[in-house]
């Protein structure tokens, strides 16, 4: 059971026990790298899953760590690439997140220095959150006779391809005051790449200015909880009647976990089966709160019981 330690999970979801959880919840989570899409490729069977159960009246949620595009953007890809009737409220991404955190929960008062892309940027636009703009270094200028802005009260991190050393350095010294909010977006290490290569994730750069600032971040993108209380107040959805999908141990799984949904994982990105039944095996407490109740080969899976 979702948000309590057992040893049961990894349970192979087949047939009437499928269509038997698919009746017993009303909302379903996607996570959507891994799960949905690889890329530009939706996986096989993800338009038709997420079309039907809309049409038996399930709540469908889109919850993703990757803050590289604004939820417009999502909403184009989701048509792009055949699924029909996505609309932005169903989309909840880090970005996105981070934003509403600044905007509804701190109250922030002043601006945001952002290490992120332009994702980021839309989302804290939109949410009519100020921050630092056109910040691009002067040639030759370094953290020792660079400007800083008097009225930064926040340090957000995400992934950001651009990251240089004054970057960082900036971000540092802002946070050198204790009454400087320091978000990430997420914790994600690293993402996979076309032919096996990586890059390093949000979670990775937080790391570093972690360690560069002696302070620990508040992450707002899986496994927080908070991501699901976006959706919980907006839309009633009860954690009892939800479900979690999604491809990763450390991220998807632990925050169905940890929000008491039900977690279901997939084996289309990331985490492979091994991995999850070691989990279950292992006697280490953080590992048990990564072991998913199911696990399916695809979502494609749930055809058959829709």
């Amino acid at each position: 059971m979702a948000g309590a330690l057992s040893s049961r999970g990894c349970r192979r979801l087949r047939g009437a026990q499928l269509k038997d959880l698919l009746r017993e919840k009303h909302c379903v989570l996607f996570d959507c790298d891994g799960v949905i899409w690889n890329g530009e490729k939706p996986v096989t069977g993800a338009p038709e899953v997420v079309n039907m159960l809309k049409k038996r009246g399930k709540s469908v949620f889109f919850v993703t760590n990757n803050c590289t595009r604004p939820r417009e953007s999502y909403v184009q890809k989701f048509l792009r690439l055949g699924f029909k009737d996505v609309v932005q409220s169903e989309i909840l991404s880090s970005s996105y997140c981070s934003a509403i955190y600044l905007r509804d929960v701190a109250k922030l008062q002043g601006k945001v220095y952002v290490i992120g892309c332009d994702g980021v940027h839309k989302e804290l636009r939109e949410a009519g959150v100020q921050f630092v703009e056109d910040d691009a270094a002067v040639p030759g200028a370094t953290i020792s006779d660079c400007p800083l802005e008097s009225d930064v009260r926040a340090v957000l991190v995400g992934y950001d391809d651009e990251l240089n050393f004054l970057k960082l350095a900036k971000a540092c010294c802002y946070l050198r005051n204790p009454d400087c909010l320091f978000l990430a977006t997420d914790r994600d290490p690293w993402h996979p790449l076309r032919g096996g290569r990586v890059t390093p994730g949000s979670g990775s750069l937080a790391a570093a200015l972690e360690t560069a600032a002696e302070r620990k971040a508040t992450v707002i993108g899986k496994p927080s909880r908070f991501m699901f209380q976006c959706i919980a107040s907006q839309f009633g959805v009860d954690p009892r009647r939800a479900i979690m999908v999604g491809d990763r141990l450390e991220t998807d799984i632990l925050f169905g976990w940890s929000c008491g949904v039900d977690t279901v994982l997939t084996l289309t990105g990331v985490s492979t089966l091994e991995q999850a039944q070691a989990y279950r095996d292992s006697l280490a407490p953080e590992k048990a709160i990564c072991v998913p109740d199911y696990v399916v080969d695809s979502i494609a899976d749930f055809l058959p019981a829709l």
